[in-house]
């Protein structure tokens, strides 16, 4: 449960803007400054991510990704910079990070989700956002954002196209629901510019956003999906399978 921290003098002034956005004020604020969200991948998705939470006063970061900055990493991974290469990822990212917002928690983690360790990953935050690219990651997170009853944000890319879901336990259809199996042609290497995961990582910063303080409505049962060649924006409802491995049974 998110449990609203007081702000200092400097953090209102730091926030005054975005706090008077009318359904979040200070109240808002406190909650982000009290909440906690794993970034799964702070690559080309996740470090959009990371640094607009990181903008917008989230009080701890827990940061899971293996390997070390490449060169291939730098048209789109806004956190990783050219005199990081072949240095730790989450390194560099927790660096930058702190930069912005020397106030800010981070956990770094230099291991990728998986079966083994999503249990004790997922468990250090109050909210998960999904970057990760491999599904055997997608749905390691899925079970235990399920399990542990913590809300779930999907965001995925592909070439100029993207989307993003929010997944609440027991409310909503989860990640299973939408891909009972790995989709075969799916590889771990794919066409990608940074401005189209920077997109969805937005999105997926202003879901976390408003999941934690209960600004708006989250796309909890919904999915918006777009295509940036022609611009095209569409949301579409999706309904739960009953009979889905993971959540068939979660009321």
């Amino acid at each position: 449960m998110i449990k609203s921290q007081p702000l200092t003098d400097e953090e209102r002034a730091t926030y005054q803007w975005q706090m008077w956005t009318p359904g979040f004020g200070e109240a808002g604020q406190e909650k982000l400054r009290g909440a906690s969200v794993l970034v799964s991948r702070v690559g080309g998705l996740g470090s959009v991510v990371a640094y607009e939470l990181a903008a917008a006063g989230i009080g701890k970061l827990v940061l899971a990704h293996a390997g070390n900055v490449k060169h291939s990493d730098l048209n789109r991974q806004l956190l990783m910079t050219h005199d990081w290469l072949g240095k730790p990822r989450v390194e560099s990212a927790t660096q930058r990070l702190l930069e912005l917002n020397p106030r800010l928690e981070i956990e770094p983690i230099g291991e990728n989700l998986s079966e083994e360790n999503a249990e004790r990953i997922v468990a250090q935050a109050d909210v998960i956002v999904d970057c990760a690219p491999l599904f055997e990651e997608r749905f390691a997170m899925n079970r235990q954002a399920l399990a542990q009853n913590k809300p779930l944000i999907e965001c995925a890319m592909y070439e100029l196209e993207g989307q993003i879901t929010t997944i609440i336990p027991g409310k909503t259809p989860c990640l299973r629901c939408l891909h009972p199996e790995p989709p075969p042609a799916w590889k771990r290497e794919f066409p990608v510019f940074g401005a189209v995961s920077g997109t969805v990582g937005c999105l997926g910063a202003m879901e976390a956003i408003k999941v934690i303080s209960g600004l708006g409505e989250p796309l909890a049962g919904r999915m918006v999906t777009y295509d940036l060649r022609d611009m095209t924006f569409r949301r579409r409802n999706l309904l739960r399978n009953p009979t889905c491995a993971d959540c068939g049974n979660i009321e």
